[in-house]
């Protein structure tokens, strides 16, 4: 008879985690504390088949290398900032999250937040226990028929707004992914970055934190804000530079702040504490019982499936996939994610329709885990790594996006391949590949005209007027710059029509590099990617 699966909680979890384990067959130690030490982390982490955590716990690459059995990581929440995802993927062990367990009370903690801030209720408070009455000092402002700018609108977002149009306020929201369609069906206005920041009252962030939207909230940003406008942010640290926002508000021209989340924390120490009119608090946003109550609930469910019968919910490392189907899957999967991840970081606005095309014997396969894996490499620039092969479906139905799956008949040489094509509010993007007998994916066409190209990790993607001279100037621009080439791939719709070229370079490249690409008078695009 096999062994029973052993989990192990190393967080403060509610104790129905722990009752949900026991009914369903599994052994669990529930010791809250002992994520906070590394070293007995270390040493008992071998024993354990699951483990189950929160934010104080910090699965390193050393604890997962003592980890000789743990199958699987589920965090109890959204962020995996404390687990080292790449190493456990390198291990195979499974890392899962709950990204819907706290959507509420993280959104209610901002609208807390919003109140709070208008109408100064925790200066006012510390005040009157003081003794003192100041009524004319903490004069405050009406939220009816403000106006609240949302960076963000998608799940957490979506509810933000859905309350604020309840307390009378006109809602902005800028996103890249929310559609149209999308922003009508919410009540909310689709606005571009600077009109939001321009009309906002109340600005609340509400996105990951990806390179992005790293520091989207600076000095430039804030100046661009209307005079007393009030900033909250109940998402991620980092997305506000705080050094910046500490001396908006000291001059006067931003009104207040709420923070949730810091660049640094816990934050002991931070120039805005010394502000008045800047409410603090602990990284509060999931924090309720109900909240709570439910990521335990869900990464219970989601460990004991995956032990005792091999299903996978809401993994970030790992597909939905049988075991007789994975070692045919796998490398397409890798090429859908490419693709995906392709396009992703070439889109400029929303996305309102994916076409994904599979020709040929690929048709045949599980084509919902594959285009699970397209979607994820497509959101991914944008959205940031909490994106996985689960959510991504989810996250992209929610921005309104239409997804077409077709497949086909073998077209052409090739026995198998994907074609992807999007289509935003003012573009068309595609892309195709296949897998080749040597397992590896190719890229086979970029807008629409045919190559043949392997992915490197770092690219340079250019689409330019097929003239002569144009392969010269950007050899030299790129060895002019140090850059190197690893690969060159061409390709072109006629003679003197428009071309394109794929270049491997074995380094990211620069950003004043591709500025000087981009002036190149053939030019008429060019991005860099990385894979």
């Amino acid at each position: 008879m096999a062994a029973k699966p052993k989990v192990l909680i190393s967080d403060k979890l509610s104790e129905t985690a722990v009752q949900i384990f026991t009914a369903r067959g599994i052994d669990v130690d529930y010791e809250p504390e002992l994520g906070k030490d590394k070293e007995q982390l270390a040493l008992r982490i071998g024993a354990y088949d699951g483990l189950a955590v929160r934010s104080a716990t910090k699965v390193t690459a050393k604890i997962i290398e003592q980890a000789t059995n743990l199958k699987v990581i589920g965090r109890a929440g959204i962020g995996v900032d404390n687990i080292d995802v790449p190493a456990a993927t390198a291990r195979g062990i499974i890392v899962m999250n709950t990204p819907m367990g706290n959507a509420v009370t993280t959104a209610e903690h901002a609208i807390a937040m919003m109140l709070a801030l208008a109408r100064n209720i925790p200066q006012a408070n510390e005040s009157t226990k003081a003794g003192k009455w100041e009524k004319n000092r903490f004069m405050g402002v009406e939220v009816y028929r403000k106006t609240l700018g949302l960076i963000g609108c998608g799940n957490i977002g979506s509810i933000v707004a859905n309350r604020a149009q309840g307390l009378h306020m006109r809602v902005i929201a800028f996103d890249p992914f929310l559609t149209e369609e999308r922003a009508r069906e919410i009540g909310v206005e689709k606005v571009d970055f600077d009109e939001l920041l321009a009309r906002a009252d109340f600005l609340s962030l509400h996105t990951p934190l990806t390179d992005k939207t790293k520091n989207i909230i600076d000095a430039t940003a804030l100046a661009k804000m209307k005079p007393g406008a009030r900033v909250i942010n109940c998402a991620r640290g980092g997305l506000v530079v705080e050094k910046d926002l500490y001396e908006a508000i000291k001059s006067g021209h931003i009104a207040g702040a709420a923070m949730d989340v810091f660049e640094e924390e816990p934050a002991r120490e931070n120039p805005l504490f010394e502000l008045d009119n800047v409410i603090c608090t602990p990284h509060l946003g999931a924090s309720t019982s109900e909240a709570q109550e439910n990521v335990a609930i869900q990464i219970a469910e989601q460990i004991s499936d995956y032990l005792l019968t091999g299903a996978v919910s809401n993994a970030l490392n790992m597909p939905s996939i049988t075991a007789e189907e994975a070692p045919v899957l796998k490398p397409y999967i890798e090429l859908a994610e490419k693709l995906g991840l392709f396009i992703g970081q070439i889109v400029g606005s929303a996305i309102e329709d994916v076409t994904i095309e599979y020709a040929g014997s690929v048709g045949e396969l599980n084509i919902g885990a594959l285009s699970s894996a397209l979607l994820a490499g497509l959101l991914r620039p944008t959205l940031g790594e909490d994106i996985n092969m689960v959510s991504a479906p989810v996250v992209a139905k929610e921005r309104g996006m239409t997804i077409n799956e077709v497949r086909q008949t073998q077209r052409g040489v090739y026995e198998g391949y994907i074609r992807l094509e999007v289509a935003t509010e003012n573009s068309r993007r595609s892309v195709a590949g296949t897998v080749f007998a040597d397992g590896k994916p190719r890229i086979i066409q970029a807008k629409n005209i045919n190559m043949e190209a392997e992915f490197g990790a770092y690219m340079l993607y250019v689409i330019n007027e097929d003239k002569p001279g144009f392969l010269g100037a950007l050899g030299t621009l790129l060895g002019e710059a140090g850059v190197n080439i690893a690969n060159f791939n061409l390709g072109r719709a006629a003679p003197g029509g428009e071309a394109v070229a794929l270049v491997e370079v074995d380094e990211p490249l620069p950003a004043a590099v591709l500025e000087q690409v981009r002036a190149l008078p053939q030019v008429k695009w060019a991005s860099a990617m990385e894979f």
